[in-house]
Parts: structure tokens; C-alpha cells; sequence
């Protein structure tokens, strides 16, 4: 008689298994000693306090319908100046008969949101996607193609302009700091130190010296009757900057990868981009997503920057708006409508890094 054996597979428990509610949470972290519970009781007290006072500064005793300062009678916060001008803070100075190119070009931007969160997306198709989307940005705002009219760089203004810079700066940079990161740990002497000497010498230099040199240095060494376009000048200087600190990112994450990784891949037989692009940037890059997210932060702010140069983004309108007669001493107003606008900004970005990390766990 033949005899049979049935194996019976358990799921392995953890040795020890800790349940907690949100009382003992609480109990824990907020009220575990006297100076705790003063301390949570206090600052209880003081977002009672806080969030009502600000609802009703930022919203409920807020005047948004009026002309001139002499409608925001309130008491709260006067938001005239930004809802008379959100077409300007919108749009900039681009011609009104040819916005529509502008929300087609975010609409396409806005594309990539979905892409990026759809887990079962095609990998391929995304990044592809993304590559090109900068140069459709471009063509659809600019013009000259496809029966667009040209339009001058100089129109580029406000929110239109900060999401812009932050694209292409994002789009191209992280690639950039890539090959930079690989080139400075290249073994070729020539590779390796031109590698090094464009970091050291990018990283030592403040971004603002580079866009004064990019705004007004340039122009001298081009051929007479030639320009290069300003606002391309402002990108490049974003980029080329932003990705001398990402490839000391990724380099710290090419050094955080055990050599027996490389070695095992040489001996599978796998080439140099082969092992690069399908096992070592991977983890690299998995494990640099918060430092990446900082550089991709500091892309977005430094666009600030670009109004020493005569560029107006969204914080040079809002200064432009300031000097007007019309609205002087509203500058709560308009400094609290910029750090909602960035806040939301750096938030999602924030929100997207800690879904990846979850996702790539």
C-alpha cells in the first residue's frame, strides 16, 4: 500500500505580536508624564484658539468681492488684489485669445499625475511620456510649429511660468545628475575628472551668480545679431545647477550598494549599462527618494530666484502687484496667498515620495 504525505503549510507568525489601540497611543506619546500632558493640553488649547481665528481671518471674515481697498471693511483678510488679478497670476502677460494653449499644455503636464500612481502603468510608456512632455510644453507655449503663433517668452509670467521652470528643471536634472554621479565614479581619468571638476565648481557658485552670468554674460559671446532666448537661459541654469547636487545623491546611493552586487552582475555577463540600468540604479534610486525630494522642493522654490533677472514667476507678480498704489499695505495677504500656493506644491510633492516608499516596500 502506497502511503501518501500531506504537507501542510503554516504562515509563520511574528514571534511577538503587539496590539495597540489608540488610547494606549495616546497614553504612550502624549500623556505619558505630568510635563507631557501640560505640554498636550497647552498646545490642545492653542490650535482651539488658532484654527477658528484663522478660518475666519482666511475665509468667513474675508472680502472677496470688490474694486479697491475701500470695499475690505470686514475685519478679515482683503483677497482683492489676487481675485482682480488671477487671470495675471494665472496666465502672466500671454495673450488672452491664446490661453487655451496654456491649459492645454498643464492639462497634458496633469496627464502624468495618474501615470505616476497607476502601479500596473507600463513603465516604459511613462518615462517616455514624461521625456517628451517638457518639448510639447514648450511648442504648445512658444509656438512657431504646427500653425501656432509665436508667442515671445517674455508674455511667460505667474503660476504658468513657477510650473514650468519646476518641470523641465525635474525632467531634466534628475537624468543629468545621473550620468554626472556615473562619470564621477568613473574609472576613466578624463570622465571622472571632468565629472568632478563641473560638481565642485557648480556646487561652490550661488545660483543667483549663475543667472545674472546666464542673463547677462552670455549674450557677449554670441556672434552679433544672434540671441538666446532668456527664459531658456534661466532653465538651463535651474538644470545644470539642480543636478550637481543630485549627483552627489545618487553617488552616496552607488556607495551604499555592497560591491558584491556589481560582481555578481559582471559575472552573469551583464555590460556596464545593462548592470547600471536594470540592478544598481533601481535600489539607487529607491533608496534615495527622500534626499531626490528635497532637490525637487529646492527645484521649485529656487524659481523664486528667477525675478532678480527680469522673469516674473508667480512671487514677481505678486511683487509687481504689491507696488501698485492701488493695494499698498496688503502684504499679509499676498505673502499668505504665496505660501498657500507653494505649501500645496511641496506637499503633493511630499505626499507622491511617501506613496512611492510605501509602494516600492
Amino acid at each position: 500500500m502506497q502511503s501518501k504525505t500531506i504537507m501542510t503549510y503554516i504562515e509563520p507568525r511574528p514571534a511577538i505580536e503587539i496590539k495597540a489601540g489608540w488610547q494606549a497611543w495616546c497614553r504612550q506619546n502624549l500623556f505619558s508624564s505630568v510635563f507631557n500632558t501640560f505640554l498636550t493640553i497647552a498646545g490642545l488649547l492653542f490650535v482651539i484658539w488658532l484654527v477658528p481665528t484663522l478660518l475666519n481671518w482666511f475665509i468667513f471674515d474675508a472680502t472677496f468681492v470688490g474694486e479697491s481697498q475701500a470695499d475690505c471693511v470686514s475685519g478679515g483678510a482683503c483677497w482683492l488684489p489676487v481675485v482682480n488679478r488671477i487671470e495675471l497670476f494665472t496666465y502672466g502677460m500671454y495673450p488672452e485669445a491664446q490661453q487655451w494653449r496654456v491649459d492645454v499644455a498643464f492639462g497634458l503636464a496633469a496627464i502624468a499625475i495618474p501615470m505616476l500612481y497607476i502601479k500596473r502603468f507600463n513603465k516604459l510608456v511613462m518615462l517616455c511620456y514624461i521625456a517628451v512632455l517638457p518639448f510639447a510644453m514648450w511648442m504648445l507655449l512658444k509656438g512657431g510649429t504646427f500653425g501656432l503663433e509665436t508667442i515671445s517668452t517674455t508674455k511667460f509670467a505667474g503660476i504658468m511660468l513657477t510650473l514650468f521652470l519646476a518641470i523641465f528643471g525635474m525632467v531634466f536634472a534628475l537624468p543629468l545628475g545621473i550620468l554626472l554621479a556615473l562619470g564621477r565614479r568613473s574609472k576613466r581619468p578624463v570622465i571622472h575628472w571632468l565629472s568632478v571638476a563641473y560638481i565642485e565648481l557648480v556646487r561652490s557658485v550661488p545660483v543667483i551668480t549663475l543667472l545674472f552670468m546666464a542673463s547677462l554674460m552670455i549674450q557677449l559671446f554670441l556672434p552679433p545679431g544672434q540671441e538666446f532666448d532668456v527664459l531658456l537661459r534661466v532653465v538651463a541654469v535651474l538644470v545644470l545647477f539642480t543636478a550637481a547636487y543630485m549627483a552627489e545623491t545618487i553617488r552616496g546611493g552607488l556607495q551604499s550598494i555592497p560591491q558584491g552586487q556589481f560582481e555578481a552582475a559582471q559575472a552573469l555577463g551583464f555590460g556596464y549599462w545593462k548592470m547600471m540600468g536594470q540592478i544598481i540604479l533601481p535600489q539607487v534610486l529607491k533608496n534615495s527618494i527622500p534626499p531626490l525630494l528635497n532637490q525637487f522642493v529646492g527645484i521649485l522654490k529656487e524659481t523664486t530666484l528667477v525675478m532678480i533677472v527680469g522673469v516674473l514667476d508667480v512671487v514677481g507678480v505678486a511683487s509687481s502687484t504689491l507696488s501698485n498704489a492701488k493695494w499698498v499695505g496688503l502684504e499679509n495677504e499676498m505673502y499668505a496667498f504665496l505660501a498657500v500656493f507653494f505649501f500645496i506644491c511641496c506637499f503633493s510633492l511630499s505626499q507622491y515620495a511617501a506613496h512611492l516608499e510605501r509602494r516600492l516596500k
